[in-house]
């Protein structure tokens, strides 16, 4: 009679515990143990337990392959969540099977132990079978769908109702998620505001009428120098969308700025040839947004520019705009706003910039570059790779949850009555076509921070902390997940032969970036090197991409008319009329500026239940090497976390967005 040791972990989460029956089988290469109850229903297998039992067998069962859990209804159904089992016999080492996984109804669950491996390592028909059986079931779960042509495939899920247990939000985040809008705009006194529906306010100060309750330093800060403009500048760096920018060697035909146009704005001895020559003008050209229909909302028309705006790498001033058109055929009713104009022309023309700006940040950089691409990752994974595969153990914790937070995107802000169609000029069509065109150039080279600083031309810009920020963490991560693959990979053969691995790629290229020819993967991952720097893309964009964008969007998009969701009157044709009644007129009513407000502090928050950057509560590897990589990894991320604060001391407008403690370990928000 052989007498083992088994401890089986419950999840930590509200409701993770089970008063049903739980029975255990363990199943070795000489057989099979006893099925064994897990006793005393209801005392057992609660929140956050830790629990001990003895598992029989007749015989010794050899080589331990795999463990079974049944869970059976007591009186009412009751889910489970299992964190991980392990098993012991006198005298030998620890085998640990990680699970993560809910056990819903009456159900039977076969968990591998923790040793990652591929295809190749497989030598058992028993394995085999279990690895295919999974990956079936799998698939059968997880399909994709197309919940619009011409943007990355998703999840087949209607809403976050139709998901499985183990993609939804745990009990505390969702109730949290639930709750936080309506708590912002009860803290903001929005609710008699939200009413004044087309009410305009009286003027700039009018805003502070939101802005008491809910605020943050930089929120306080953009409040008090917006106007400014190498504020505005400092935004094209470090704000929520700092990817925006570009190196202007020569003046687009369609944006016929004159040297004598901007010479007030330049240093002394100097001229815009000079500059453009020495790589000291940039550009951001919202091209993108030309022709998008825009919003109706409650019978009133909403408007939509597509602006051109020089900037200037002064020496003493910094980054400032020089020169901005408002559309992208130039004309009389188009004219080129200056620094020399009247203040108030000028402001306006910054705040219709300001305004694109809001719709590229939310809908392209934020929305379809982090959120839309990670959830291709997130579904291929799950359709393509067994929970013992060494890719799956490392991609796993930047999957969660992902694909619910996807769909309630879906559902609640961008759908035909979500929160963008009710307050935003890009909301109905014209955030879907946005999106249509964006993906239509998005490439994956695009995607890699190294190679998109060099293809902008702005490696070289002073003060660009999200460059510099994001540089350190794509080394960071690049190294790790190539010491990962290495260790699992001896070659490049060895990935070209990964039948599994192969069958993901297939499904992310194929599958989930379809209609999309010229998004640059190669047709198959013939080396470590391919494979290394997709999973680091992977990691990158549902780590720190996704964090420099959304982080700070209550920061930078509280103060509205910084960062106006909408605009109610069409963009100024002539100069010398601009007063402060017309940009009132303008700018978001009260009942917008209420919603903007309060879902982008609902959105950009911190999560309370946040994992950062690396800290994986979730232990799939148990080789030593492989946790001495993840420990490696987290040593770098604590120097990079030490060089960032020691960078900000003393600065008076400090960037902390991509602190790695403060980025999230997935796309969560």
């Amino acid at each position: 009679m052989e007498v083992y040791t088994v401890t089986v972990a419950t999840g930590t989460s509200e409701y993770s515990g089970t008063n049903n029956y739980v029975f255990v089988t363990l199943v070795g290469e000489g057989g099979e143990s006893e099925r064994t109850l897990l006793d005393n229903p209801g005392l057992d297998l609660c929140r956050g337990a830790v629990d001990q039992y003895k598992v029989t067998s007749r015989s010794p069962l050899g080589s331990l392959l795999l463990v079974r859990l049944e869970k059976q209804r007591y009186w009412v159904e009751d889910n489970w969540f299992c964190r991980y089992v392990t098993v012991e016999l006198p005298g030998e080492d620890k085998v640990t099977f990680p699970c993560y996984r809910w056990l819903v109804g009456d159900v039977k669950v076969e968990i591998r132990a923790g040793m990652a491996k591929t295809l190749r390592d497989e030598s058992l028909s028993q394995l085999l079978v279990h690895r295919k059986t999974e990956l079936l079931e799998r698939q059968n779960t997880y399909r994709w769908a197309k919940w619009a042509p011409g943007i990355p495939r998703c999840i087949d899920a209607k809403t976050e109702a139709d998901l499985p247990q183990d993609a939804r939000f745990e009990n505390e985040k969702r109730s949290d998620f639930e709750h936080s809008l309506q708590y912002a705009l009860l803290e903001l006194s929005l609710k008699k505001l939200s009413i004044s529906f087309g009410k305009s306010w009286n003027d700039l100060d009018d805003f502070k009428r939101i802005f008491w309750k809910l605020r943050s330093p930089i929120s306080e800060y953009c409040m008090e120098h917006w106007k400014e403009d190498w504020f505005f500048g400092y935004q094209c760096l470090n704000g929520c969308n700092p990817r925006m920018i570009q190196m202007c060697r020569r003046l687009p035909e369609n944006f016929p700025v004159t040297s004598d146009m901007v010479q007030s704005s330049m240093a002394p001895g100097t001229n815009l040839d000079k500059e453009l020559k020495a790589g000291k003008i940039y550009l951001l050209d919202y091209a993108i947004m030309d022709g998008i229909p825009a919003n109706i909302i409650k019978g009133k028309p909403q408007y939509i520019a597509a602006p051109l705006c020089l900037l200037y790498q002064h020496p003493d001033k910094g980054l400032i705009p020089v020169a901005i058109q408002l559309a992208q055929n130039p004309d009389l009713t188009s004219p080129i706003f200056l620094p020399r104009d009247p203040p108030l022309a000028w402001l306006l023309a910054k705040m219709w910039v300001r305004h694109a700006e809001f719709q590229v940040f939310q809908l392209l950089s934020h929305l379809l570059r982090t959120h839309l691409v990670i959830e291709v990752f997130c579904v291929a994974t799950l359709r393509q790779l067994p929970a013992v595969h060494p890719i799956y153990k490392l991609m796993a914790p930047h999957l969660r949850y992902t694909l619910e937070i996807n769909c309630r995107g879906r559902t609640q802000l961008i759908s035909p009555d979500g929160i963008f169609k009710k307050v935003v000029s890009t909301g109905g069509d014209g955030l879907l076509i946005l999106a249509q065109r964006e993906y239509k150039v998005l490439t994956y080279r695009s995607l890699q921070p190294h190679k998109d600083f060099i293809d902008r031309g702005v490696s070289h810009l002073p003060e660009y902390f999200y460059k510099e920020h994001s540089l350190m963490l794509w080394e960071a991560i690049h190294s790790f997940v190539t010491g990962v693959v290495d260790l699992f990979y001896q070659s490049d053969h060895d990935v070209q032969e990964d039948l599994e691995l192969q069958a993901w790629f297939t499904d992310i290229s194929q599958e989930g970036f379809a209609e999309l020819p010229s998004f640059g993967l190669p047709s198959k991952i013939s080396s470590r090197e391919e494979l290394s720097t997709l999973l680091a893309v992977a990691i990158f964009t549902s780590t720190v991409q996704h964090a420099a964008t959304n982080n700070g969007q209550f920061d930078w998009c509280a103060w509205i008319p910084n960062t106006p969701c909408s605009m109610r009157q069409p963009p100024p044709t002539d100069k010398d009329a601009v007063t402060m009644d017309m940009i009132m007129a303008t700018l978001p009513d009260v009942s917008q500026s209420c919603m903007q407000m309060a879902i982008t502090w609902h959105l950009g928050r911190p999560q309370p239940d946040a994992i950062p950057l690396g800290q994986n509560m979730e232990e799939h590897f148990t080789e030593s090497r492989a946790l001495e990589l993840i420990s490696e990894f987290r040593k770098e991320l604590k120097g990079i976390q030490d060089n960032i604060l020691s960078q900000n001391e003393g600065l008076e407008l400090q960037y902390l967005f991509l602190l790695p403690s403060r980025i999230e370990n997935s796309i969560t928000i």
